[in-house]
C-alpha cells in the first residue's frame, strides 16, 4: 500500500481547501479546488493510490455529499464534529488553509472524532421528520401572529370554544374591521395559518407512508418504541432518524451523552460539582426525549392507544415498556418530592427514558438481524 496520506478537506460550497500530512512526513497545503464532482476525480487521482488516502472533514452545511462522493471513489474518508477538533487558545488566525492543514495533521494524530454517517435513504427520512419539526414551529409563530393581533382589537373568542379547533377557526374567519388594511392584515395572518396547518398535514401523510416502506430491521425499530409510553410513531421515526443504529452505542450511557441530556461535571480531588445538563449533542434528540418524558408524571397504566401499538409485540418488549413506567413515575415523583422543579425532573427522566429505548431498540435490532440471518 505505500505510506498513507493523510488529506484534510476544508469544504465550502463552492470550494474546498486541501492539505496533506504524510505518516512521518511534513504537512503542506495543497491548494484549492472547486467543490465539483469532477474537481474532486481529479483531486483524489492526483493524490496518488486510492487505498493509501485518508481524507476528512468537519461536519457541516455541506451535509455528506463529498463523503458520498469519496466513498464511491474508493476513497476512506471520515467526517469530523468540529466542537471536538482541537484548538489552540491563542491562535487568533483562522483561514481555509490553516483549518485543511490543522485537520490532515490532527488526523495523522489520531486526535479527531468522527460522526456516524448515515446512506442517502435514512438521511431523507431524517430531512423529512425535520421539514415536520420546522413546519410545527412556524405554526406557533403563526398563531402567536394572529391571535395576538385579534387580541390588539380587544377580540376574544366567544366562551366555551377552544383555540384552533375548527369553531375557533370559523368564527376567526368571520371577522370583519372597520378599516381596509386591517382586514388585509387580517386575511393574511389567517391565510398563513391555513396554509401552515395543511403544509403539517402534507407532510405527515407523506411520514406514514415513508415509515411504512422502511427496511425490515428500522421498521421493527420504529413499531418496538412505540411501546414505550409517550412514544407514538413520529417520536420513535424520529428517535431512529437521529440515532441510527441503536446497538452503535455500547451502552446507554454513550446515547444520553449522545443527545446532550448528561449533567455537565467540573471535579478535582475530593470535590464533585455537577452542573445543568450539558445540550452539547443532538437537539433534535433531547427535544423529542424530553417531551415524551412528560407522559411519566401520571401513574402506570395502559390506556387504549398504547395497548394498540404493543399489540404483536414480543413479550420483553413490553415487560421493559411496564417497568419503564414504573421507574420513570418514581423517579419523577422523588425529584419533585425533594423540591426539584419540574422542568429538571422531566430531564432526569428524559436522560432514563432513553435508555429505556436503547434497550428496546438494542434487543429489537438483535431479533431482527438473526431473523433475516436465518431466512
Amino acid at each position: 500500500m505505500g505510506t498513507i496520506r493523510f488529506v484534510g478537506l476544508d469544504v465550502h460550497a463552492e470550494t474546498i481547501a486541501v492539505a496533506i500530512a504524510e505518516t512521518g512526513g511534513e504537512v503542506r497545503s495543497l491548494g484549492t479546488v472547486p467543490n465539483t464532482p469532477e474537481a474532486v476525480r481529479r483531486l483524489v487521482k492526483k493524490l496518488g493510490p486510492i487505498g493509501s488516502l485518508r481524507a476528512c472533514y468537519e461536519a457541516g452545511p455541506c451535509g455528506y455529499v463529498l463523503y458520498w462522493q469519496l466513498a464511491a471513489l474508493g476513497v476512506a474518508c471520515d467526517v469530523i464534529a468540529p466542537t471536538l477538533v482541537p484548538a489552540k487558545p491563542g491562535d487568533r488566525v483562522k483561514t481555509d488553509r490553516r483549518d485543511a492543514l490543522k485537520l490532515a495533521r490532527c488526523h495523522r494524530a489520531g486526535e479527531l472524532t468522527a460522526v456516524w454517517v448515515p446512506d442517502a435513504a435514512h438521511e431523507a427520512l431524517r430531512d423529512v421528520l425535520r421539514a415536520r419539526e420546522a413546519a410545527k414551529k412556524d405554526q406557533l409563530r403563526a398563531r402567536h401572529r394572529l391571535s395576538k393581533f385579534l387580541l390588539r382589537h380587544g377580540l376574544r373568542a366567544p366562551t366555551g370554544v377552544k383555540s384552533w379547533g375548527t369553531k375557533y377557526m370559523e368564527w376567526a374567519t368571520r371577522l370583519r374591521f372597520e378599516h381596509h388594511a386591517t382586514e388585509v392584515t387580517h386575511g393574511d395572518l389567517l391565510h398563513e395559518v391555513n396554509h401552515v396547518r395543511e403544509r403539517i398535514a402534507r407532510l405527515e401523510h407523506a411520514i406514514d407512508t415513508i415509515i411504512d416502506q422502511l427496511p425490515a430491521t428500522r421498521k421493527a425499530v420504529v413499531d418496538a418504541l412505540q411501546a414505550l409510553r409517550g412514544v407514538a410513531k413520529l417520536t420513535a421515526a424520529t428517535m431512529v432518524a437521529e440515532v441510527g443504529q441503536f446497538s452503535r452505542f455500547s451502552n446507554p450511557c454513550q446515547l444520553m451523552g449522545y443527545a446532550g441530556i448528561v449533567p455537565r461535571e467540573h471535579s478535582s480531588g475530593a470535590r464533585i460539582r455537577r452542573g445543568a445538563i450539558t445540550k452539547t449533542g443532538n437537539a433534535h434528540l433531547r427535544r423529542i426525549v424530553v417531551e415524551s418524558a412528560w407522559a411519566y408524571r401520571h401513574r402506570p397504566s395502559v390506556g387504549y392507544e398504547l395497548r394498540r401499538r404493543q399489540q404483536g409485540l414480543p413479550p420483553h418488549v413490553t415487560e421493559t415498556a411496564w417497568k419503564a413506567q414504573h421507574r420513570l413515575h418514581d423517579r419523577y415523583r422523588k425529584l419533585v418530592g425533594r423540591d426539584v422543579t419540574k422542568q429538571k425532573a422531566i430531564a432526569a427522566v428524559g436522560r432514563e427514558l432513553l435508555g429505556f429505548a436503547w434497550a428496546v431498540a438494542v434487543a429489537t435490532e438483535r431479533a431482527a438481524t438473526t431473523a433475516l440471518a436465518a431466512a
